[in-house]
């Protein structure tokens, strides 16, 4: 099995920065083979798409976080970042790592197979 485990919420100010890990294990597991996603979920809305990671580390992220946060990978530590600055309150929500079950990247939580626990995030103002 495949388990992925986030790190690094919190309380922040707004302007603030955060960085989430997400460290990844499993037997059969080849983590340079799959893409990584970050996806958060606000309370009362549904699960949305922050940042995603191809294997080779091409990155996509979504409209609302662009030029802000930045994805990266270790592929030899089987961890992915999220690095989060100038934070706003609208950025508060539990933070989710999942990857996918195959090579391709994907924007949707769909195209994903797993998925960690969550962190929290909090953007005061």
């Amino acid at each position: 099995q495949v388990q992925l485990v986030e790190s690094g919420g919190g309380l922040v100010q707004a302007g603030g920065s955060l960085r989430l890990s997400c460290a990844a294990s499993g037997r059969t597991f080849t983590f340079s083979n799959r893409a990584m996603g970050w996806f958060r979920q606000a309370p009362g809305k549904e699960r949305e798409f922050v940042a995603a990671s191809s294997g080779s580390g091409r990155t996509y992220y979504a409209d609302s976080v662009k030029g802000r946060f930045t994805i990266s990978r270790d592929n030899v530590k089987n961890m992915v970042y999220l690095q989060m600055n100038s934070l706003k309150p609208e950025d508060t929500a539990v933070y989710y790592c999942a990857a996918t079950r195959g090579v391709a990247v994907s924007l949707d939580e769909q195209g994903y197979a797993y998925w960690g626990q969550g962190t929290q995030v909090t953007v005061s103002s």
